[in-house]
C-alpha cells in the first residue's frame, strides 16, 4: 500500500549531485545545533536525513507569496536546501553566522536556502532558539523580509512547481 509520501512529488531532484552532504549523523545534528544555538525542526532533520541537502524538484521548487516581493508578484524561489556539513565549496547550514553578518540579515535566523541577494531562513526571534521556528524570506538588497509559513512542516506543505506561475 502506498503512503502518504508516496503519493507526493518528489521533493529531490536526484539528477544533480550539487550541494550534498555526507549523510547526516545524529552526531552532525549534534554538533550544528550546538553551533547554531538552537533546535533544529524535527520536519526538516526528517529532510536532511533521507539526503543532506541538495537541488529541490521543480515540482517543489516555488512557494507562493500574498504580497509581491523582488523576485516576483506572487512566488519565492527555493530550488534547494542546504545540508548539515563540511563539504568543501557547499554551503551548509554551518554557514547560517557567516551568512548573516556577510548579508546583514537578522541575527536568529539559520539560513536553510539562497543565492547571496536572497535567503529563506528558519526565523527564531518570535519562538526563541528552541521554539518552533517560522520561515521567512529575506531580502538583502533592498532589506526586506516576508513571513512564508509559521513552521518549515506547513512550508513543505506548500511548496509548489515554478510553472504554476
Amino acid at each position: 500500500m502506498a503512503s502518504h509520501e508516496d503519493l507526493q512529488p518528489p521533493f529531490w531532484d536526484t539528477r544533480s549531485g550539487y550541494g550534498i552532504q555526507p549523510p547526516l549523523t545524529d552526531q552532525a545534528v549534534s554538533e550544528a545545533e550546538r553551533l547554531l544555538g538552537v533546535a533544529l525542526p524535527e520536519a526538516l532533520l526528517d529532510l536532511l536525513r533521507r539526503q543532506n541537502g541538495g537541488q529541490v524538484s521543480e515540482s517543489r521548487s516555488a512557494f507562493p507569496t500574498t504580497r509581491p516581493t523582488s523576485w516576483s508578484s506572487d512566488h519565492v524561489p527555493f530550488d534547494s536546501v542546504m545540508g548539515i556539513g563540511h563539504r568543501e565549496q557547499k554551503l551548509s547550514l554551518l554557514d547560517s553566522p557567516y551568512l548573516i553578518e556577510e548579508w546583514g540579515l537578522p541575527a536568529d535566523v539559520v539560513v536553510i536556502s539562497g543565492d547571496g541577494h536572497c535567503w529563506i531562513g528558519l526565523d527564531y526571534r518570535t519562538c526563541g532558539r528552541q521554539g518552533q521556528p517560522s520561515v521567512a524570506w529575506f531580502d538583502a538588497d533592498d532589506e526586506s523580509e516576508l513571513a512564508l509559513a509559521p513552521d518549515f512542516g506547513s512550508f513543505l506543505r506548500g511548496l509548489t512547481s515554478t510553472a504554476e506561475f
